[in-house]
């Protein structure tokens, strides 16, 4: 089931919860730094054991002092102007997380807003693309939440979740 709310990622219980990652994995402004901060230090050690990863790729990490038990990063495509195959690059970062979802047998997760932030990704093309890719690659069984930060990133994506 997939569903969207409004609230804060780093207080609500989930097995996993995604953060929209920069390719250094480390603590950055927007959601990314809310939970690094959450987390605690021992995300940011984690973090940095890991190399960079690309656009369009995940990785997972312990979650530490976040109500989860992972933290999936998922680093999503700067938007420049929508040409450069930044949609592509959304919806495989889509692909990656579902990916370790399967592999980890999550069946709870908590998913932000993926590059619509400082990254500036169109937020109504950003909620599309997601719930697309959601729907063709995880199981019916996974109880995945968007967690919306403001009003109008909700009614995006319960706009097309109907």
């Amino acid at each position: 089931m997939i569903t969207a709310k409004l609230g804060d990622i780093t207080k609500i219980p989930a097995q996993a919860i995604v953060n929209s990652a920069n390719p250094s994995l480390l603590a950055g402004g927007g959601v990314c730094g809310a939970i690094h901060r959450a987390a605690g230090p021992q995300l940011e050690l984690s973090c940095r054991a890991i190399d960079c990863i690309k656009p369009g790729k995940a990785v997972m990490t312990n979650a530490f002092e976040l109500p989860a038990e992972y933290v999936i990063h998922a680093v999503g495509p700067r938007y420049m102007d929508g040409n450069r195959g930044e949609a592509d690059v959304l919806a495989q970062t889509y692909r990656s997380i579902c990916q370790l979802v399967e592999e980890h047998r999550i069946t709870s997760i908590s998913i932000p807003s993926i590059e619509t932030g400082i990254y500036r990704f169109p937020l109504d093309l950003a909620a599309e693309i997601a719930i697309v890719t959601l729907r063709k690659f995880v199981p019916e069984s996974l109880n995945a939440t968007f967690i919306c930060f403001d009003d109008a990133t909700l009614a995006a994506y319960a706009e097309r979740l109907k």
